[in-house]
């Protein structure tokens, strides 16, 4: 009988114990940090500079992290968001995580920039309307903006004339059908 793969959770709740662990978890999520990044950057030096400093800050905060609150996913993309605002703020990437744990910066060769174009090209077959688009319209739209456009329940409370309640309401019950079905697909 083949095992079964390890969930996220359990991946950064055995880190301490198995510092490989956090290796498997990298490999899985690599690609859609990467493809997040690129997509708002447009640039692959400075992409794959966030992606260090978002890893690096996910196995720092291994420990914390909650699936109840949702997928390692929209965690890692999350963090990749805010440490994309903090470097739009300073003008540079900041690199306070990965100094923390001792990595040293990795300058890129062509072959690492074309290797980052490649896993963004095979992400891209994933799009975010593709996944979302059997939910039922409320939800999807709730999810759509919240975790792809990043907006403000507030903000989405607002334009759709509902509570935040409500919103959050949509987007917890969206990202539950899809975490059952991505769990299903493992």
């Amino acid at each position: 009988m083949a095992s079964e793969e390890p969930t996220d959770a359990a991946l950064l709740r055995a880190v301490p114990r198995e510092p490989e662990a956090f290796g498997v978890f990298y490999r899985r999520h690599v690609k859609a940090v990467l493809a997040y990044l690129l997509a708002r950057t447009r640039q692959p030096e400075l992409a794959a500079d966030l992606c260090a400093e978002v890893f690096a800050t996910a196995l720092e905060r291994a420990d914390r992290f909650d699936e109840r609150r949702g997928p390692a996913r929209a965690w890692l993309l999350t963090m990749a968001g805010s440490r994309l605002i903090d470097a739009i703020r300073r003008g540079q990437v900041e690199d306070r995580a990965r100094r923390a744990l001792g990595m040293p910066p990795r300058a890129l060769t062509d072959r690492d920039l074309e290797r980052i174009e490649e896993l963004v090209d095979v992400q891209r077959g994933l799009d975010a309307e593709t996944l979302v688009a059997d939910l039922p319209p409320e939800q999807r739209e709730a999810v759509l903006a919240r975790i792809v456009h990043e907006r403000d329940y507030g903000d989405i409370a607002a334009e759709l004339k509902v509570s935040d309640a409500v919103v959050r309401q949509r987007v917890s019950r969206g990202l539950a059908v899809l975490r059952a079905r991505m769990g299903e697909e493992r």
